[in-house]
């Protein structure tokens, strides 16, 4: 069977006229390319109110993660509804969001105890860590990457520097962020080449940037995307988080990861940092953790939230239906071996994009 299925050229009129009322009644701030109004969606197909069928290669912006409608998403769904659909957890207690907060202490990427906070998308999930860092450490300052992307609000915004649009009349943002030079070598800020350059990006923060105008001991944390999105899809260099790793160590630096695109499965471990062999201190993820619903999760070292109560809250984070989603999206990557799926197909489209490049 081949797709698209084309019945109506897109936009068709069903379409274009939701695309209409959207104009008179929505906010304009969303940087939307194609005019697709989604009527349904099952397995990898997505259908539109105009009959048209497409492979879905967009998964509802990197968040369906089991695919659309998988049976045993849709049925943890139902059953948490049948039972109750909302009761905060920051006032109450309930199964499901210490079941998933288990569950979630099995698979993170760092060794002994660790503890979980839910907010509802990855942007809540960064400012809780940009939060909890400046609670642990009593430092103010944070170092972020050049090509970054961590969200819209606006201390995700402040670590941001992917696109100007993104910042543009939002000034003043959050005061003590550095941005620095993600490792890119294929595009290599010091015309250098790895690895005989020896990590000069390591370098650069260590003998420049802290030598020269920030001070190490008022830095709380530095947050990278293991692998960069917004930047390019950028993979670093063997070598680089372990040497990063040592250097923030060395000055009491937090090292948090931003899993939101690339965490929960989607590069064959279930965190991406997992394949440079370095432990985080704090996890940030979110998008494809619940399936499509809306669940965010800053995770970390237990040491680190030593935060008192009141400290930070959500009242929707945790939501009880998104946590049932959350649990059965880790059963479902479990039980249908989806890490090594992501790895066979990875291995495939890297080398067919290999040979058409050659």
């Amino acid at each position: 069977m081949s797709y698209p299925k084309i019945r109506v050229t897109p936009p068709g009129p069903k379409a274009k006229k939701i695309v209409e009322r959207d104009a008179a009644v929505i906010s304009p701030s969303f940087g939307r390319a194609y005019p697709l109004v989604v009527e349904s969606a099952e397995g990898n197909i997505v259908k539109d109110v105009d009959g048209n069928e497409f492979i879905d290669m967009n998964a509802g912006l990197a968040v369906c993660s089991v695919g659309h409608g998988h049976p045993k998403l849709k049925k943890a769904i139902k059953d948490q509804v049948d039972k109750f659909i909302h009761y905060s957890y920051t006032d109450f207690f309930y199964d499901d969001y210490v079941n998933l907060g288990e569950e979630l202490c099995k698979i993170l990427p760092m060794k002994g105890a660790k503890k979980v906070f839910y907010g509802n998308s990855g942007a809540e999930a960064i400012e809780a860590a940009m939060k909890v860092a400046r609670w642990h450490t009593g430092r103010q300052g944070y170092l972020a990457y050049i090509g970054s992307f961590h969200g819209r609000t606006m201390g995700a915004m402040s670590l941001t520097a992917s696109k100007p649009y993104q910042r543009r009349k939002f000034s003043p943002l959050i005061p003590g962020v550095e941005h620095i030079f993600y490792p890119y070598c294929y595009r290599c800020p010091f015309h250098l080449e790895c690895p005989s350059c020896n990590y000069a990006c390591v370098d650069y923060i260590d003998e420049y940037l802290f030598h020269k105008y920030v001070v190490p001991e008022e830095v709380s944390m530095l947050i990278a995307e293991p692998i960069q999105g917004e930047g390019g899809y950028v993979v670093p260099p063997a070598g680089y988080f372990p040497k990063l790793k040592k250097l923030l160590d060395q000055h009491g630096i937090l090292f948090a990861v931003d899993e939101v695109q690339s965490g929960v499965g989607r590069t064959g471990k279930w965190f991406a940092i997992e394949h440079w062999n370095v432990e985080p201190d704090i996890v940030c993820t979110a998008k494809g953790i619940a399936g499509g619903l809306p669940l965010g999760v800053m995770a970390s070292k237990a040491e680190i939230q030593d935060w008192t109560p009141g400290s930070h809250a959500s009242t929707f984070g945790g939501n009880p239906v998104s946590c049932a989603a959350a649990m059965a999206v880790l059963d479902i990557i479990k039980s249908e071996n989806l890490l090594e799926n992501a790895t066979v197909q990875g291995d495939y489209i890297k080398k067919r994009l290999t040979e058409m490049m050659e």
